[in-house]
């Protein structure tokens, strides 16, 4: 389903993002990530001349939501006394908490509450509003390197696939393979994903292998 489309002037599409569900979707569409590049003539060249333009496509995982867990072992808490205003009571008895995240290093120092128990849980809330910014940060970083490490430059040598509307070829860089372009259009592509998996099983075995016979 359609996420965003922005239409281009002269018809078409200049960005799209898409949402598609189903079983291990993402483990086959993964491949389709990289620079694709289009070889046609366009409609309006009189000259019947070859027009070479690329799409760059990004297929990313649905992130997860960060989840923040404490370990008890990470962290490092003192009560002390509560300064300022508060009464008697308050300023005589150690409710205010001192919270270190041993991992991190955050401190949190909570005295706004009248008990313990209540500057405690206050303390915990907020380190864990602490490190869910963090690990969003991180994931959101994560995330972008991934589309920039798939699409990288969207120059035409980096092309995975070229797609010749002339001679109806889809050529398959990675593969070294052509397939008709009507095929593709057409929506068939699990031969051209099932090869793709093949191969990269196949590099991940070769690899394997390397490192299994590599002198220690």
């Amino acid at each position: 389903s359609p996420l965003t489309l922005q239409q281009s002037d002269s018809g078409g599409y200049t960005n799209a993002v898409l949402q598609v569900t189903g079983d291990s979707v993402y483990s086959k569409l993964k491949y389709e990530a990289g620079v694709h590049r289009v070889q046609r003539v366009p409609a309006t060249e009189t000259q019947g001349r070859i027009h070479t333009s690329t799409a760059t496509v990004a297929i990313m995982p649905e992130v997860s939501e960060v989840e923040v867990e404490l370990d008890p072992k990470d962290l490092q808490l003192q009560t002390a006394r509560s300064s300022g205003a508060g009464g008697q009571n308050v300023n005589k008895v150690e409710t205010a908490i001192d919270l270190i995240h041993l991992p991190t290093g955050i401190r949190i120092f909570c005295q706004q509450e009248r008990s313990q128990l209540k500057n405690k849980e206050r303390a915990l809330s907020l380190l864990r509003s602490r490190l869910y910014e963090i690990e969003l940060e991180k994931q959101q970083s994560e995330v972008a390197a991934k589309r920039l490490a798939q699409v990288g430059s969207g120059s035409r040598s980096e092309k995975i696939r070229t797609y010749n509307y002339k001679d109806n070829r889809c050529t398959d860089h990675r593969l070294g393979h052509n397939f008709p372009l009507s095929q593709f259009l057409g929506g068939d592509i699990d031969s051209i994903i099932g090869m793709c998996i093949a191969s990269d099983q196949q590099s991940q075995l070769e690899e394997l292998s390397n490192k299994q016979t590599a002198p220690a």
